[in-house]
């Protein structure tokens, strides 16, 4: 395959989907700009979805030396998302630490927005790590990133092994992992990285409420808002209302 010539046949291939009342509806979707060209998510993942089914034959390297491409090549939201698109059926079986190795490479290069953070974490590393059980702890290391993105995918990559069936095993996310991340987090500057923590402990939280609330006691002080706001969401209704007295404002509706 000419990697670079897949490469732009793919792009101009989104490009031609651009549609700006969808661009500008993305918008809404994000504080600060975005350079969108109005392709809903459904369209780019059948782009690369389509591309791969016609050529059953390209092996996953390849498809990682494809995704390098367009990444590289990408100025605008949806081609990013093409590109981790193009490696969501290898994820799992058909690569190894050379996926973790370029995460992190694109969370501090080419990620610009939450959705492409979370979009990588949901969709590539959560089906990768399916087959990885061993390799959850490597993320760890993202939490002294440079870059807000991968300090974020440090917990939203792990927030469906809070407790996750796989097989004939049921995996569980040490709390030790949860409890370091997010005291090393909580104190992070950027808004993105403390809803981070928060989505992490509300998560956690359904499965160890009395453990998360006594860490909220603990730390409640030295915590974002936004973070306790976030944790506290799916607790009782009592115990959220015992820990709302520690003078946090009572959570609404939160998006990521």
């Amino acid at each position: 395959m000419d990697v670079t010539a897949a490469a732009g046949d793919l792009l101009a291939s989104l490009a031609a989907r651009a549609d700006a009342d969808v661009a500008a509806g993305t918008q809404r979707y994000f504080p600060r700009k975005i350079d969108a060209l109005g392709v809903s998510n459904a369209s780019v993942v059948a782009l690369a979805n389509g591309y791969v089914r016609a050529r059953p034959d390209i092996p996953p390297a390849t498809r990682l030396a494809l995704t390098e491409e367009v990444l590289s090549r990408a100025s605008h939201h949806e081609e990013v998302l093409l590109g981790f698109a193009l490696l969501h059926k290898v994820a799992r079986t058909g690569l190894g630490d050379e996926l973790l190795d370029r995460s992190e490479h694109w969370l501090d290069t080419y990620v610009s927005n939450w959705a492409q953070c979370d979009d990588l974490c949901l969709k590539l590393l959560y089906p990768f790590f399916l087959g990885h059980l061993d390799r959850i702890p490597w993320t760890r290391r993202w939490v002294a990133s440079r870059s807000p993105w991968a300090r974020r995918a440090a917990n939203v990559a792990v927030v469906k092994f809070v407790r996750r069936t796989v097989g004939r095993t049921v995996f569980e996310l040490p709390l030790s992992h949860v409890f370091d991340n997010c005291t090393r987090l909580m104190h992070d500057e950027d808004m993105y990285v403390q809803k981070g923590c928060g989505w992490l402990l509300k998560v956690t939280a359904e499965v160890h409420q009395d453990e998360v609330a006594a860490f909220l006691r603990t730390w409640h002080g030295d915590m974002a808002r936004t973070t306790f706001r976030y944790a506290i969401e799916k607790m009782d209704p009592q115990t959220r209302t015992s820990l709302m007295t520690l003078g946090k404002e009572p959570p609404g509706r939160t998006t990521r």
